[in-house]
């Protein structure tokens, strides 16, 4: 047994020896479901047989240290997380019951069901590379917003321009949503595959903070649209699991009119908008074009459809702009092509950058296997080794003008 994990048992051993096995068999039990396993593939894994691995959960016989360390490291959890003295993880699949449950029929509920299990381990997995590399930062998330009896969208407009204040973004474009959410704003964000009406899901529990999915099958215009959206969840319902359907209200709720204003309000900022409106209205005489519009969306990184909308709502173009053009066949794609704009380069990784770096650290410090890396990356293990090729490799020019790999160890001090 390597000698960080009997540090580790050497510190909970008195508790395994007088911990309830029933209890404990509970929080194997939930362990194993949470990394997907099965019973019989847990046994393979250990070597031993099914009927070990039942009665270990049922509680029938007591768990052997060195038997513990394995599953441990097998599910990706700490020793200290089965044994220690802790509250039990919220399960998102009950928090989401009644949410799931009024998504909409025309959904896959078990489609979903299972997306929303995997997000949960992604979160999971998150707290455990934190534990790994000795992250133990408390998060400090702004209090939440009261709404009161303001309207959703004036409110919105308020809480946006609070939060862009808050961030020092102050009225220009988000460049990288995803980095800011993450870095600045402490919530986990990942790309999963999702159902396709299901746009994005918010998750918020004390142990694992805020956590946010959006659709990784959806364009990326989209997907910043629904991290924003799920933004203004977080900032005023933080206790409310939330999945964001397309087109799921006949009547839409206040909160979900609220969410849906805040990501315009936080991504289109008013007086930023404004000003630039106001300068394409100067330079072309007052003649507005699809041309300014698309080039605008474009500048700030929304969907044409979505500045129309936005404008329209400024009151800055009449109401009814973007219905007209599309019922004449405006195709936006060919516009945009026409004008020079293409896409901005994107991230796709299911990944936050910062998740795959506490990864490929625990890695390079021995805390982590080649396969239980291949794991929590969600990658085989040839891809795994790419990842830590990439993260600790960087590109350096040299001063004859080439182009040389600088090898990074993430795991060394630089004090």
């Amino acid at each position: 047994m390597p000698e960080e994990d009997r540090l580790e048992m050497s510190m909970h051993e008195h508790i395994l020896e007088s911990i309830d096995p029933r209890v404990l068999g509970r929080r194997l039990q939930e362990a194993r479901k949470a990394r997907g396993l099965t019973q019989q593939q847990v046994a393979e894994s250990l070597a031993v047989a099914r009927t070990t691995v039942t009665a270990l959960e049922k509680g029938e016989r007591r768990i052997r240290p060195a038997e513990l360390v394995r599953m441990a490291k097998l599910y990706a959890r700490p020793v200290g997380d089965l044994v220690g003295p802790r509250q039990p993880m919220a399960d998102f699949a009950v928090q989401f019951r009644a949410t799931l449950a009024s998504a909409g029929s025309g959904l896959a509920q078990s489609e979903l069901q299972r997306a929303v299990g995997e997000f949960q381990r992604l979160c999971e997995d998150y707290q455990y590379l934190e534990r790994l590399n000795g992250v133990h930062e408390s998060l400090m998330y702004p209090p939440e917003y009261p709404l009161g009896v303001v309207a959703p969208e004036p409110a919105a407009e308020n809480v946006a321009s609070a939060e862009r204040n808050r961030l020092g973004l102050g009225d220009g474009p988000v460049l990288n949503l995803r980095e800011l959410l993450e870095s600045d704003v402490g919530l986990r964000t990942f790309y999963v595959s999702l159902p396709s009406r299901v746009a994005g899901v918010f998750a918020y529990t004390v142990g694992l903070g805020g956590c946010v999915a959006v659709n990784a099958l959806h364009p990326e215009g989209r997907r910043r649209w629904s991290m924003a959206h799920e933004y203004g969840h977080f900032l005023t319902s933080r206790f409310r699991p939330e999945i964001s359907v397309l087109a799921a209200y006949e009547r839409v709720p206040a909160s979900e009119r609220f969410a849906h204003a805040f990501a315009g309000s936080f991504l289109m900022p008013a007086a930023g908008l404004q000003r630039r409106f106001n300068e394409m209205s100067r330079v072309s005489g007052g003649k507005i074009t699809a041309a300014e519009v698309c080039r605008v969306a474009h500048y700030y990184f929304v969907s044409v459809e979505a500045m129309m909308l936005r404008l329209e709502g400024l009151r800055l173009l009449p109401s009814g702009t973007w219905e007209r053009l599309r019922d004449r066949g405006f195709k936006v794609r060919e516009a945009q092509v026409q004008l020079g704009l293409t896409p901005y380069p994107h991230d796709d990784r299911t990944l936050p950058v910062r998740y795959q770096f506490l990864a490929v650290r625990a890695y390079q410090e021995g805390n982590l296997t080649e396969g239980e890396l291949a794991r929590l990356l969600r990658v085989d293990r040839v891809q795994a080794r790419r990842t830590v090729q990439a993260l600790t490799h960087l590109p350096h020019v040299l001063d004859e003008g080439k182009v040389a790999s600088l090898a990074v160890d993430l795991a060394s001090s630089i004090r």
